[in-house]
């Protein structure tokens, strides 16, 4: 018997996520790929696109209706930054912690945590980082010096974190601390505390934000570092409340990376994507020996290894999300969605500005950029080494003998 097919059966979009891309695709052919090389240049944040992304609510995009976002799912919001990425990966950065912030909100607040910051977060008004990392650190996240102690009514947090991105203009950051040193495994005495400032302050009474990290890419966002030294946080602000929340931190944070990693596949997708187009355009447009360069087969076969890498990253991807939004574990699909999307970005960059030539490492090519932004891929939300071995860990959990 034959059974009928439409294309619809095969399309990796609803109406409503093709409609939201394509305005986020316009609002970045328009307004931020004109400018990206200006601010890029100067590394100078663009304060005006950012205020074009909250009038298109894109700081609300996962957060409920009922504090006035739009209630959108992971898979959606991973499509939105893909086409944020393939704009420029810094706009993306300023959404993503953002986003990560929102998500510990959402899923581990008090009602009275949620309501007093999410309507801010929606308008972009109140803008999130979370802070992980530490100078001394690595990749061992156990391993954090940072501390907070009970003081009355306060908790006291003393340490240096790194790598923030948007450090200096959020106005929240969601902190990972020690709160008990000797337990055992040490996992188990790390509270995540809210701690709040004034954006664009350097310094407030318990917390300095030294000058910007100098990055090779990524400019624009900034990244810092965030000292704390005796800075009061009140009991109230342990996320999830103290009851619930208390030596949580590490569980809450380690859920939060699982939907950032999704999110750092989206942005290697994204910056693959656009090197992939501007690849197609400029072998079609420079002429060798009498021909444009994509009619010489070494280019076609460079092409297509590209634009095979950009889709596979793209599968991986939507799955780990999917699964995300079903309510599944998607640890193991999210680890080999941000290994495999952001070695692609990074191939796909590299192939494409050898493919643009001598031009490719001009400061006048868009490539120029995208080879410089894409290694940040292969770090953030856990290197690709840790990414293996989460992915190795997992498989031999599922298929224990």
């Amino acid at each position: 018997m034959a059974v009928a097919t439409t294309i619809t059966a095969y399309a990796d979009k609803t109406e409503d996520q093709r409609a939201i891309t394509e305005m986020v695709h316009q609002f970045v052919d328009e307004q931020v790929l004109p400018v990206a090389g200006h601010h890029d240049h100067e590394d100078s944040f663009p304060e005006d696109v950012v205020e074009q992304m909250k009038e298109l609510g894109l700081f609300g995009v996962t957060i409920p209706e009922e504090y006035g976002g739009m209630g959108l799912d992971l898979t959606t919001y991973a499509m939105i930054v893909e086409e944020l990425s393939r704009g420029w990966i810094s706009i993306a950065g300023v959404v993503n912690t953002h986003f990560i912030g929102s998500y510990l909100l959402m899923k581990f607040g008090t009602d009275d945590q949620k309501e007093r910051l999410l309507p801010r977060m929606v308008t972009g008004e109140l803008r999130a980082a979370f802070s992980l990392s530490e100078p001394g650190l690595g990749s061992d996240v156990q391993a954090i010096s940072t501390r907070a102690r009970r003081d009355g009514d306060d908790w006291l947090i003393n340490g240096q974190k790194t790598w923030v991105t948007n450090g200096l203009l959020s106005g929240v950051v969601f902190l990972l601390a020690k709160t008990d040193p000797d337990a055992s495994p040490p996992y188990k005495g790390m509270t995540c505390f809210i701690t709040e400032k004034e954006p664009g302050a350097s310094e407030v009474p318990g917390l300095t934000v030294p000058p910007k990290i100098n990055k090779m890419g990524y400019k624009g966002v900034e990244s810092t570092e965030l000292v704390y030294e005796d800075y009061r946080c009140p009991a109230a602000k342990v996320l999830g409340g103290e009851e619930q929340g208390l030596g949580q931190g590490f569980g809450q944070m380690m859920d939060a990376l699982e939907v950032g990693r999704v999110n750092v596949a989206a942005r290697g997708v994204g910056i693959a994507q656009r090197a992939l187009e501007l690849a197609l355009r400029y072998s079609q447009e420079r002429k060798t020996f009498g021909k444009q360069i994509a009619d010489h087969q070494a280019i076609q076969f460079k092409l297509a290894d590209m634009a095979t890498k950009v889709e596979a990253a793209r599968l991986l991807m939507l799955k780990s999300a999917r699964l995300k939004d079903a309510g599944e574990r998607s640890d193991l699909e999210a680890g080999m969605a941000k290994l495999y999307a952001s070695e692609a970005g990074k191939e796909v960059v590299e192939d494409s500005l050898r493919i643009h030539g001598g031009y490719g490492y001009s400061k006048e090519y868009e490539i120029e950029r995208l080879y410089r932004d894409a290694p940040l891929l292969l770090i953030g939300e856990g290197t690709s080494e840790i990414q293996r071995m989460v992915i190795g860990k997992k498989l031999l959990q599922r298929h224990k003998v």
